[in-house]
């Protein structure tokens, strides 16, 4: 007999700025959703519009503790994902990860849910590969300022795959790469967020190093869509898969391309680079065109176009403050 007739789905870090467009995305297509969080670096102004939907729960809570709850499917996407947010309590941040998947693995074991980890780009640290595979084993500093976040991201990789081996559970790991969009938190110290709100207040805008390095900007719409795809794959489709845009700018055509698009008068500089940044980073995604016929279609001007929106009227707001 079934227990409900809607697929009912626990999204970890649901408040977060990922987390919140993946709610909207599964009420849109008919989901029951349980959006949990602790609020460490999501935020309840990201799911308030929620709050009234008939199928959208909210429980406040940390997944480094255990969860007891019904569901049929998990993305667990609770970790804090900026290098200001998560060098800002390394040991927790570790803790999330390893500590947090093995929370919500047994709770899909116990349930034989399927269950989704959204992994990320940096797990192939300052890469020795262009563009990155899937199969490529990375070159990360395991003792590093970024590698609570990255050897965290890692060890859950391994959790979700041991976890399949031994007891057979349907596991999900796509690598996210750098993505924006509304809802980015002002102060995450990530590059777009950082030029956008530095361009909208008239600052300078701070490159650090001479800007040459690269990234590959993903929309957030095309996120989430990949992660939903993912999810609705067979058993035998577990990834880990990449998922991004694998149009490559460099950060000096980020800020150029920024003040272009809001007018800002702002003047460039640069700043020291951050330890074990990155030099370059864009996915190879040639497994998640073949496996879920995904690839992103929002360019980048159009998608900072719509950031920047967003931002514009987040400054707008009374009380609200650019530091």
């Amino acid at each position: 007999m079934q227990r409900h007739l809607r697929e009912r789905v626990l999204v970890t870090g649901g408040a977060g700025f990922l987390g919140s467009h993946l709610c909207d995305r599964l009420l849109a297509d008919g989901a029951e959703v349980l959006c949990v969080d602790n609020y460490f670096t999501g935020a309840r102004s990201n799911i308030a519009h929620l709050f009234g939907h008939p199928r959208f729960e909210f429980l406040r809570h940390d997944v480094t503790f255990p969860l007891y709850v019904e569901v049929d499917r998990i993305y667990n996407l609770a970790c804090p994902a900026s290098p200001v947010h998560y060098q800002h309590d390394p040991v927790q941040t570790t803790k999330t990860s390893v500590i947090g998947s093995i929370n919500m693995l047994g709770l899909a074991k116990r349930l034989n849910a399927r269950i989704l980890q959204a992994s990320t780009s940096e797990v192939y640290g300052d890469p020795n590969v262009h563009p990155q595979p899937e199969d490529y084993w990375g070159n990360v500093n395991p003792i590093g300022a970024r590698a609570c976040y990255d050897e965290g991201k890692r060890c859950a990789e391994t959790l979700f795959f041991d976890y399949r081996r031994q007891h057979g559970l349907p596991v999900k790991v796509a690598r996210i790469f750098n993505t924006y969009g509304p809802r980015m938190h002002p102060n995450d110290g990530r590059v777009v967020s950082n030029f956008i709100v530095q361009a909208l207040t008239g600052k300078d805008i701070t490159v650090s190093g001479d800007g040459a390095q690269t990234r590959a900007f993903c929309y957030v719409d095309d996120l989430i869509d990949a992660l939903v795809r993912l999810m609705q794959t067979g058993d035998d489709v577990t990834g880990p898969i990449n998922v991004g845009n694998p149009a490559e700018f460099t950060i000096a055509q980020l800020a150029e391309l920024t003040i272009e698009l809001t007018g800002s008068r702002s003047q460039i500089t640069h700043v020291p680079l951050p330890s074990d940044d990155p030099r370059q980073r864009r996915p190879d995604i040639s497994q998640a065109r073949d496996l879920l016929g995904w690839e992103p279609s929002t360019p980048l001007k159009e998608g900072l176009t719509r950031t920047i929106a967003y931002f514009e009227a987040l400054l707008a707001e009374p009380g609200s403050s650019p530091a």
